[in-house]
């Protein structure tokens, strides 16, 4: 099932947009930080610090019964990055998404792409509630709504196949010790990704959509 709905948007997309179309897309994700890498929704780690660096950094990887952890959400086009919007306390409703992400993001998608782009936002509960859904109507050209973005489609974000670690390789893990050390290092690397980087995930994309259309649904590593 979740293959064919891949399918599916990829099939949309392909005969809806261009690829230049793609270039004025601003797509957009979150992810759990915690003194010792990234995770998903899932406390799946995605990226982590080596073994010999959390010895270094005195095991914090083993000792840390209640660890610091953040989330962080970020935008991401062809013209570069959001300011990224931290959640010191892990936690996002509809409400929070509406009156504290919507708006950077609206206010970043039209400073980087003028007028006339797409809001990507996958499927996660925030962003499928009514009134989020309400909020995109009322104030992006288009969105991609609730009903189009697959479900488990990781390698269709350019932030799963790509930026988070990126961001992470950038982050000295060195000097995190602290949640104020965490989201400062955040807000630092973000500006260090270098434009090439997102400009090829961005690109890279349109590519993964026709590899899943080939395909037929396969996950593309």
């Amino acid at each position: 099932m979740f293959e064919k709905r891949t399918v599916k948007f990829s099939n949309w997309v392909l005969n809806n947009y261009t690829k230049s179309d793609i270039t004025r897309w601003l797509f957009s994700d979150e992810k759990y930080f915690d003194l010792n890498g990234i995770y998903n929704n899932q406390n799946d780690r995605i990226w982590a610090i080596s073994r010999k660096e959390a010895d270094k950094r005195g095991a914090i990887y083993e000792t840390t019964k209640f660890p610091v952890k953040v989330m962080v959400w970020l935008g991401v086009c062809s013209e570069g990055l959001s300011v990224p919007v931290i959640f010191e306390d892990e936690s996002m409703d509809a409400q929070r998404y509406i009156d504290e992400v919507l708006p950077i993001a609206l206010e970043c998608g039209n400073e980087m792409l003028g007028e006339h782009w797409t809001y990507q936002q996958d499927g996660a509960r925030p962003r499928i509630h009514y009134l989020s859904q309400k909020w995109c109507v009322g104030h992006f050209s288009l969105f991609i709504s609730k009903d189009r973005w697959p479900p488990n489609s990781s390698d269709l974000c350019p932030f799963d196949y790509n930026l988070w670690n990126e961001l992470a390789k950038l982050m000295n893990w060195k000097k995190i010790t602290t949640k104020e050390l965490l989201i400062q290092e955040i807000k630092h690397s973000v500006k260090k990704i270098e434009k090439e980087k997102f400009l090829n995930s961005v690109n890279d994309f349109t590519k993964r959509l026709r590899i899943i259309k080939e395909t037929g649904g396969e996950y593309v590593r």
